[in-house]
Formats: structure tokens, sequence, C-alpha cells
């Protein structure tokens, strides 16, 4: 299947539909920001919305084949089998990585989070698609989420995906991978089906990620609870299930024990200790095993993004998004080495898991979390660093670490080498502390940290890092909100609820929304981090109806802009109901979560 242009996404980049003739009414941002693109208006329409001058191009959709043997997209006839070789559902983080040194092929990356049942299939309703479904659509939910690998390939300035490549690969709830790591073996993993606690079926709940600075994804796993079905409190480790939120969601939300009994607590009681980790993944080798590293803990993953220290040794930052939750960092014990992927396999498997305390005086303190050190011993409940790791909730609680209003994207710049925290919200927060401000958190906020420099760079391994508040989201014309932006901040351009976060080529942050705000949409804005325009945003992009947009993604220099756009149309109640089958426009087929590259007409570097 060839690239698709949305006839939609063209009339509004050429300025011949209303969304764009609004476009064209907003001011120009004030003097002095980097960011030359004429700002949008935020609004809800069936296709999507980009400044005067831009065009989008759809690459990939949910449904299309990865594969020559794979028949054309057509949800009546969907197999588990036919949905594992293809592009799965809700794709949220992106990556793109280059093969050799060819600049017209890479391999994208996709993650899959979440089915939506009643999106997919006429005659399903959004409360009760669990018990609608049938058990091939079930097991079909479980073949559509996880993670894909494509091979693109440049042709006539266009990305276009390689049907049958050699690296083209699903990722699904039932692929095999190992455990490895610290917790590894330990009696909590421990199943009927693997008694041996170091392998797993499947990766669950896939938002977003990052990728080492060996060319391997981390993709991460971010809560699984809605998954798992029976009682809770009736587990052996029910304290355990309850610190991980097990109690607060949805029980068995898709209806997965139906097919596979491992997700019934009363069958598997240690199964949901095999989810909730960071998996790394080879993209250039489909035959590799993808692996659970235990070192990086157990929590709710929004991402996993990597940087160097000065000594050669990776730092992950890992954020845990839930409310009244933490600020983690990795460090490895060795450096990374040359060759690769081959050369560093389990380099991850070695290091310190740290969580963040932000003092007032503008401090930010790295704890470890490390058997025996602190309260960290058998007398409150860890024998082992095994316990600490499945139980990094319980541990971080017990050593200060500060309460967080639900951290989610947590990288650092590229260019600058401080540290991006998106935390989006907590309405429940009734304490304000000096790194949370606001009681009531309804918009959420940013933060900046500031590891040491030296001469080598900033030390990403440094126990303190300095640190300071970006921006107070929400509408600076309401008082109430008490935000904090550049007072240039235009009507347009002010946002709430930041999700993930990416950075241009110049260092320049783009902040997906995930909300839904006051206006009832998401966006993609992006701010300058340096100069007069610092936490000066300005909006870029509206999803389709329903949508939000994801991982914002900068290839060919910064030309191009790659974006996931997740669940389409969500919010209706049921298929029949949704307000927009983008990308297709077919009454006869559902909304497709996609990605798309967006590009100046001009043919100059995104937002210039």
């Amino acid at each position: 299947m060839g690239s698709l242009i949305s006839r939609r996404t063209v009339l509004i980049g050429m300025g011949a539909s209303a969304a764009s003739l609004a476009a064209c009414k907003t001011p120009v941002a004030r003097e002095g920001s980097t960011l030359a693109f004429r700002e949008i208006s935020l609004m809800k329409t069936p296709g999507e919305v980009l400044p005067e001058g831009y065009r989008s191009r759809v690459i990939i959709r949910w449904g299309d084949a990865l594969f020559e043997d794979v028949p054309d997209f057509d949800p009546a006839t969907l197999t588990p089998d036919i949905a594992a070789r293809q592009f799965g559902v809700n794709n949220d983080f992106l990556a793109f990585l280059p093969l050799g040194d060819d600049p017209s092929r890479g391999l994208l990356y996709a993650n899959h989070e979440y089915p939506n049942p009643h999106l997919m299939w006429t005659g399903l309703s959004e409360h009760s698609a669990a018990r609608e479904m049938t058990d091939n659509q079930v097991a079909v939910t479980m073949a559509s989420v996880g993670g894909s690998v494509v091979e693109l390939r440049k042709a006539d300035g266009a990305w276009q995906p390689v049907r049958d490549s050699q690296y083209n690969r699903r990722i699904t709830a039932t692929t095999p991978m190992r455990i490895s790591g610290p917790a590894a073996g330990h009696p909590r993993l421990q199943t009927q089906a693997d008694p041996t606690g170091t392998r797993v079926l499947g990766t669950l709940s896939n938002c977003n990620g990052g990728v080492t600075p060996w060319g391997t994804i981390l993709t991460c796993e971010e809560g699984a609870g809605e998954i798992f079905g029976g009682d809770w409190q009736s587990a052996p480790d029910h304290a355990l299930l309850k610190r991980y939120y097990y109690d607060d969601t949805d029980n068995d939300r898709w209806g997965w024990t139906r097919v596979a009994p491992r997700f019934s607590l009363e069958n598997e009681p240690n199964e949901p200790n095999r989810y909730e980790w960071v998996v790394e993944i080879d993209p250039a080798d489909p035959t590799s095993t993808p692996v659970k590293r235990t070192a990086l803990g157990r929590f709710a993953h929004e991402g996993a993004s990597t940087i160097l220290a000065p000594d050669g040794r990776v730092v992950v930052y890992l954020g845990d998004d839930w409310e009244f939750e933490y600020c983690y960092r990795f460090v490895s014990t060795h450096p990374v080495r040359p060759g690769g992927a081959a050369a560093n396999r389990d380099l991850l498997d070695e290091g310190v898991l740290f969580v963040a305390q932000f003092e007032a005086n503008g401090q930010l303190k790295w704890i470890p979390l490390v058997f025996g050190q602190g309260p960290l011993i058998p007398e409150n409940g860890f024998h082992s660093q095994g316990d600490v790791l499945i139980n990094t909730r319980g541990a971080a609680d017990l050593v200060g670490a500060t309460p967080m209003d639900s951290p989610e994207g947590f990288a650092p710049n590229p260019v600058t080498g401080t540290v991006i925290i998106a935390l989006t919200s907590n309405d429940d927060r009734s304490d304000p502390d000096p790194a949370n401000p606001r009681a009531n958190n309804r918009y959420g906020h940013l933060l900046e940290l500031r590891p040491p420099q030296t001469v080598n760079g900033r030390d990403h391994a440094a126990d303190t890092f300095a640190w300071e508040v970006l921006a107070l989201c929400g509408d600076p014309a309401t008082p109430d909100h008490a935000t904090r932006f550049h007072p240039a901040t235009s009507s347009n351009g002010w946002f709430t609820d930041p999700d993930n976060i990416g950075f241009d080529p110049t260092g320049r942050l783009w902040i997906c929304t995930d909300g839904v705000q006051p206006s009832g949409h998401d966006g993609l804005y992006a701010m300058d981090l340096e100069g007069y325009g610092r936490a000066l945003p300005k909006l870029f992009y509206a999803p389709p109806a329903g949508a939000e947009c994801c991982s914002p993604t900068f290839i060919d220099n910064g030309a191009t802009l790659l974006l996931g756009i997740q669940h389409p149309g969500e919010g209706a109640a049921s298929l029949d109901l949704t307000p927009t089958r983008w990308p297709d426009f077919d009454p006869t087929r559902p909304p497709r979560p996609s990605i798309v590259a967006i590009r100046q007409v001009a043919g100059r570097s995104v937002g210039d």
C-alpha cells in the first residue's frame, strides 16, 4: 500500500477550508519567537488543521499490510493471524532509525497502546464491548496492540512503507519475551506456565518510549490493571495489587480473560507482576526476542528517554504516569561500548534506579533505590533488589520521594542538555509543594531540570540537579487558572494537559496535549526554551475530532515531522456515532489511527 494523501488534509493545507481560513486570520507570533509559522485556531473538525503552507501525508494506517500475503483491510473478516501481520491500532510512541548510510531508508517503530473495540466494529458499545465481542474479536484486539517495525523508503520526496521488508515485524500481546535483570526468576514472577519467572507472553499498554544509544527501542508498559479480571482482594499479594491500582480500574475491560485465562487473577495471581516494565526491542533483528529490563523498575511507564553521561554511562529518564506518583532516573553501571546492539545487549541489566526528591531551594536530589540502603530492608518487606524493583512504588514511598502531578513526557533536550518534564494534571491535589505549586491542578505544568555543567557537557548522572517551573498551564485570561506562560502568549497559544514531548533539531520543545482541554480538543504546540520566546507557546496542529497527536519526531534534518494520530473518533459511544471517518472518509470503514508526515510546501524546516 503506497502513502496516502487525505483529500480533507490537502484542502486545509491549500487554504480551501473554513479551518484554514481561521488559521490565516490568526496573528503572527510576537517578534522574538523563532517559530515562524502562522498560528492556527484549535478547531474540532473531521480532518486535520495545519498552518498555512504546510501539508500532511498519511504514511501508514491501522490495518495496512506489512507483508505481501496479507489481505486488504476489512474489519469484518479480521482474524488474529491477519491482525498480527498488519500495522496495529492506536499508535502512540514513534521512533525513526536510519538504515546504514542511505538517507532514503529507515525503520519506523510505533507503539500500539490499547484497542477501541466499539470503534473497530459496528454493533458494539463503548462500555459493554467486552461482553458484546465474539471470541475472535477479542483475540484480534490482542493481536492489534504492542508494536510495529516497518521499513520506510523515500521516493519522489515522500516516505513510504516497504511491504514485505525483511525488517517488518509485529509485537503483540502474545509475543514470547524474556525477563532479565535483578527481578528475573523472582517468586513473584513465577506462574504455572512459567515456573522459572523468566519468560512471559506479550507486552501491554505500550505508551511512550525511547531509543538507546546503540539503536534499540525501549517500549514502555503503562499500567495493566484494566486488562486483568477477577477479584484483586482474593489474591495472596493483594496489598501489592492495591498499590498498583488494581482496585481503581475497569476490570477485564476488553474481555481478554475469555481467551487468555492467564489474565484472570484467580488463575494466575502473579501474572500482573510480569507487566508494567520497560521492554527492549532490536528493530534491526526481526528474529530477536524482546526483553523486559527489570532494573528500570516496575510502574506505569510513560517513556524512557536516554542520554549519555560525560563518562559514557547511559542515563534513562522515566516517569510514573499517575497522580501522586514519581519521577525516576536509571544510571547504568558500565559505559556504552562500541559495537552497537550486540556489544550492549544486556547493558541495562546493571545499574541504579533513582527517584526524585524536589526541594524548595530549587535543588533536586536523586535518591537511590537499592536493597539494604535506608528503609529498603526486610523489616519493611524488602528482601532483595528484586523486591525493590517489583514494588518500585512502595520503595519510593519509603525513601521520601516527591509525589508528582502525573509525570508524562520526561526527556533531555539534545541541544542544551536540560531535561523537561510534562506533568499532565492532578485535580486531587490539596497541598501544593514547590514542584507542584497549584492545588486542584486541573491543567498541568512543565518543569525544567538542569544537571550540573562540566567541561564535557551536563552530568546527567550527578546526585543533584537544579530545577525550576517552566510553565503553569491554563488560560492566562482566567485569573483562577494562575498560569505562568510568556506574557505574549496568544489566545490560541495557551494549552492544558501536556503529555508527551519532543525536540526539533534546534532544541525547541514540541508538546502534545491529552486532556481533553477546556476547548474539548487536543493539539500540538511548540515553544522556544531559550531567548525572548522562552515559554511562548504557539499552536501548530489540531488532529481529527476525538484524536490526540503523539510523539513528535523530526527527521530529514528537521524538514519532516512524523506524528502519531491516536484514537480518532474517541468519545463516541459507538462506531455509528463517531464524528470522523479519518483518514479514509469512507462511511463503510472505521476511523483509523495513523502516522502522518508533515512538511512545509517551501521545503524549509518545520517550524521555521
